[in-house]
């Protein structure tokens, strides 16, 4: 069985094995080397960012705490993950360390110390500040990279000597005694406490329980720790089977979406659907079983996308949550059961009007279990389109549906299935759209109308307007710089075939092609989207949905936009939100998100100042970040968020011509808002 065992009476009586002693940092980085320091499979990945790492450093530089360091030493040989160290370790001559507690502590002054290309932390010997390399401060002489210093070959006299005539602000005897004490982080003692004559169960117990009294592990890293120490190897299936589908243009599907299938398909006696915290108590037969489902599951779900539907990649999927009914509808076939392609259609139309409800914008639990129970009805696709609320006519998707969306809109996947069904083609190599996924996964895409013609325009198109959703074209990078280029359509479109246009649904009026047209052609293009959207709709419809189509809006009438304001030394991120005609603005520190992004990225909950109040940012299990802004509990992924903020500030604007922030705090109620619906009335 799967279930925790009570720990040890000697633990609970305080009489644990333990060995204390310390080690400085240089020995822990040669022994890490050597392979004698090892991560036990239990452990979680590598998570900090560069800024994270500039703290530990500096930390150490100034002589504050580090924190002490947990291992498990054991006669038998325990499962183990690689490090994110950047070499490969070396078989260790003695029997390793497994690391408990400092993983990243450890690996980011590994990757330091080794000159790792992601952790260049430099040093300001003027200022003593630390921070991640970049172009400025490799052509400013005053700042110094970590590794020039205390790394295994640092000729500190010679960086003395070169820092003499870099014209600096302090005494020259200062330079000596700062180098030094940089030097010196090296020889940083840690606490070490040793844990010996435990069992992987147990220590998977300590594991869990030191983990999430400091930084905050996920529920799904607690379940995985659990179950690594009952299943050895396990956390390696995930990993495998989440590579596999990575090489297939499917790499969202990641190790966390992999936990919450599995949960979905653990059996339970009641008609709620399982936690992932019920792993740990689950069978390995159960578990078994489960996992057996989610690869059938899969296996089927991502083929009927790409194939079916030509959803090339997952990063077109706004929320992975809505593979998930599909995940166990098709799991829960036997691998010779013929599916009727009825039923392959209708699960498609749900999955594709559910998208547009952006069903799975809000909080995904409770939608997941009426989703997942509709699955135990006699006829699933009814029951399950029956919960999106869709009458008998089914969706049909206007034009005024795609107004003042983004490329954050769930709305960027029907226009890419608007062209991929159309047989679009790259207009540089002829690539079907459907291939066109970059290196990252994501999908290629350039606007129709580049910026640089439309930005000071007499017309004054607003940021909003020139990124709007009906100006994006699916073409590969090289159309972008060779064809594209910094030219208005009217310049490029003779080297396009009529067919290829219309295939992206370019409109063919030449007035449209031009700048002083590009409202128009906002407008024309909406509405062949729209058109093309419907049809796909229409051509995946079950026969049971007829008459008249609804359009895919169901909430009332409100909007929020970003925009970045830049001036006098100072940035800002200032939201402006409507709803039912009563307006807000606020004003959010850039600095401040961002360090909130990046505690978010470590499952770390913040405050962001926001005028002279503070607003809270979460994340929850499954990675989605909410913020509340004014009226709304803003709701999105991290990858969302960062997008979000990075559009804004690529296209900021005066401080000049910054609104006001509202005095008075939001006193209606708060409603959920999507992140993928900003710049959009909803």
């Amino acid at each position: 069985m799967l279930a925790i065992k009570p720990l040890p009476h000697g633990m609970l009586g305080g009489k644990v094995a333990v060995e204390r002693t310390n080690r400085d940092v240089r020995t822990l980085i040669t022994q890490i080397a050597a392979g004698e320091i090892m991560l036990p499979e239990i452990q979680r990945g590598y998570v900090w960012k560069a800024s994270q790492v500039a703290r530990l450093i500096e930390s150490l530089y100034r002589g504050y705490p580090a924190g002490s360091l947990l291992f498990w030493k054991t006669g038998q040989p325990a499962e183990t993950r690689g490090a994110a160290i950047g070499v490969p370790q070396a078989l260790p001559s003695v029997m390793p360390l497994y690391l408990l507690d400092g993983q990243q502590r450890l690996t980011s002054l590994f990757r330091v110390l080794t000159d790792h290309p992601e952790a260049q932390v430099v040093f300001n010997i003027e200022t003593e500040v630390f921070q991640n390399q970049s172009a400025a401060t490799r052509r400013n002489r005053k700042w110094i990279k970590v590794y020039d210093v205390a790394g295994p070959e640092a000729d500190v006299f010679a960086i003395h000597a070169e820092l003499k005539g870099a014209g600096l602000d302090i005494p020259e005897a200062e330079i000596g005694p700062r180098l030094s004490a940089l030097q010196k982080i090296t020889q940083r003692d840690f606490h070490m406490e040793v844990l010996q004559e435990f069992e992987y169960e147990e220590v998977a117990q300590i594991f869990v329980r030191v983990n999430s009294g400091g930084r905050a592990l996920k529920t799904t890293d607690l379940a995985l720790a659990t179950l690594s120490a009952r299943v050895p190897g396990f956390l390696g299936q995930l990993e495998a089977e989440s590579a596999y589908w990575a090489e297939r243009g499917y790499g969202a599907l990641d190790v966390n979406f992999l936990i919450k299938a599995l949960t979905l398909n653990i059996s339970t006696s009641s008609k709620r659907i399982a936690s992932v915290a019920r792993l740990t108590a689950a069978s390995a037969e159960s578990v078994e079983a489960a996992w057996a489902k989610v690869r059938r599951g899969l296996s089927r779900v991502v083929p009927l996308l790409q194939e079916e539907l030509l959803v090339a990649t997952a990063a077109l999927v706004p929320s992975l949550a809505a593979l998930h009914p599909l995940v166990v509808y098709y799991g829960r076939q036997s691998d010779d059961a013929p599916i009727d392609s009825t039923v392959n259609g209708g699960l498609l139309y749900w999955f594709m009007a559910a998208t547009a409800r952006n069903r799975y914008g809000g909080s995904a639990d409770s939608t997941l279990a009426q989703d997942i129970k509709a699955l135990d009805s006699d006829d699933p696709v009814r029951d399950l389109i029956s919960n999106l609320g869709v009458t008998e006519g089914g969706l049909s998707v206007g034009a005024q549906d795609l107004a003042g969306r983004s490329h954050q809109s769930p709305f960027l996947m029907f226009s890419f299935l608007a062209a991929a069904h159309a047989g679009a083609t790259d207009w540089w190599d002829g690539e079907p759209v459907s291939r066109l996924v970059d290196g990252a996964g994501k999908p290629q895409y350039s606007l129709a109308h580049p910026a640089l013609t439309l930005r000071g325009h007499r017309s004054k198109y607003t940021s909003a307007e020139i990124n709007e959703l009906a100006n994006i074209v699916f073409v590969s990078q090289d159309t972008a710089k060779n064809v594209i280029g910094t030219r208005s359509p009217a310049a490029y479109v003779q080297a396009v075939s009529a067919r290829d246009l219309a295939a992206h649904a370019i409109p063919n009026d030449p007035a449209l092609l031009e700048a002083d047209g590009y409202r128009d052609f906002l407008t024309a293009r909406r509405q062949l989207l729209a058109d093309r959207i419907t049809a796909i709709l229409d051509r995946f419809k079950p026969d049971f949905l007829s008459g008249g189509s609804e359009p895919p809006r169901a909430q009332a009438d409100r909007s929020l936009v970003l925009t970045a304001y830049v001036g006098a030394g100072r940035s800002v991120l200032v939201a402006e939100a409507e709803v039912k005609g009563h307006r807000w603005a606020g004003w959010i520190c850039r600095t401040e998100l961002e360090a909130a992004l990046d505690a978010a990225s470590a499952g770390l909950a913040s405050d962001v100042p926001m005028g002279d109040e503070s607003a809270p940012m979460r994340v929850d299990d499954e990675g989605s970040v909410t913020f509340a802004i004014g009226p709304f509990l803003v709701r999105g992924s991290l990858d969302q968020w960062r997008s979000v903020v990075k559009d804004a500030f690529d296209e900021m604007q005066s401080l000049d011509e910054c609104p006001e922030p509202t005095d008075e705090q939001w006193t209606i109620d708060v409603e959920e808002f999507p992140l993928s619906s900003i710049g959009a009335r909803v």
